[in-house]
């Protein structure tokens, strides 16, 4: 999980519990569902779009309502990031991931670093601290990288309203400052990822009920999860940001 101004839809109630808006219900192909992992993601899915040819010197329009940021695939209120929860530093970069995209269609399979606009992204947080006059300095962020093979016969609307309710239970934790997932591709494969202000936000953040009905029912639809964890490390300067290892 936009538009300039953020509008609350109305719920439709699935097996008991709140989802999407009808109209997006039927555009968006089936989840899987949160794992086993810290912070990991539940990640279901959205169509491949190459990266948009965009100038992150420029304005573009607003994914945020005053203090609220479109974070995820999700628009209702309790999946919005509130910037008022986070220092400069991790609010600019909350907003420079609201560009993320992906590059390439193999992204399931592909390398990480290698299947998102990460140049994008990151010229467009250097360049809104810089419009800011705000000093940026070192500092790491906590990211998980999902990938997944599901079952033939797993029930993508169950799996649709745990990721749906396991993402509320994130975003009311605190420190989610990005989700995305792809669609599976024809052998069932996906990608998944979240970013996190830090490992014990992440910690917190799948610790809920929902995640933990999650957890019991990946062990039923998938053939196969496959965890990274990985250390994002920005500058103070532009250009000065990595991804490595999670060593810690």
């Amino acid at each position: 999980m936009t538009a300039a101004s953020v509008t609350t839809a109305a719920l439709v109630a699935t097996d008991g519990g709140p989802t999407l808006p009808q109209a997006q219900l039927s555009a968006i192909p089936e989840p899987p569902a949160m794992p086993t992992a810290v912070g990991a993601p539940t990640g279901f899915h959205v169509e491949f779009q190459s990266a948009p040819v965009l100038n992150p010197l420029e304005d573009e329009p607003s994914k945020a309502q005053g203090n609220l940021l479109i974070e995820s695939p999700y628009i209702t209120r309790e999946h919005l990031l509130d910037l008022s929860t986070l220092d400069t530093q991790n609010r600019l970069l909350a907003q420079a991931l609201t560009t993320l995209t992906p590059v390439r269609p193999d992204y399931a399979t592909a390398p990480y670093t290698e299947s998102f606009n990460w140049d994008f992204v990151f010229l467009k947080f250097y360049s809104l601290a810089a419009k800011e006059g705000y000093s940026l300095s070192r500092q790491s962020f906590y990211v998980v990288v999902f990938r997944s093979v599901l079952q033939a016969n797993a029930d993508g609307d169950r799996l649709l309203l745990l990721d749906e309710r396991s993402h509320a239970e994130a975003v009311s934790s605190g420190g989610l400052l990005k989700y995305w997932f792809g669609v599976k591709n024809g052998r069932r494969e996906n990608l998944a990822t979240c970013l996190w202000r830090n490992r014990e936000d992440a910690r917190a953040g799948g610790t809920g009920p929902w995640h933990a009905q999650a957890r019991a029912a990946a062990r039923e639809m998938y053939e196969k999860i496959e965890f990274t964890t990985l250390e994002l490390v920005v500058g103070e300067k532009a250009g000065e940001w990595e991804f490595r290892e999670w060593k810690h």
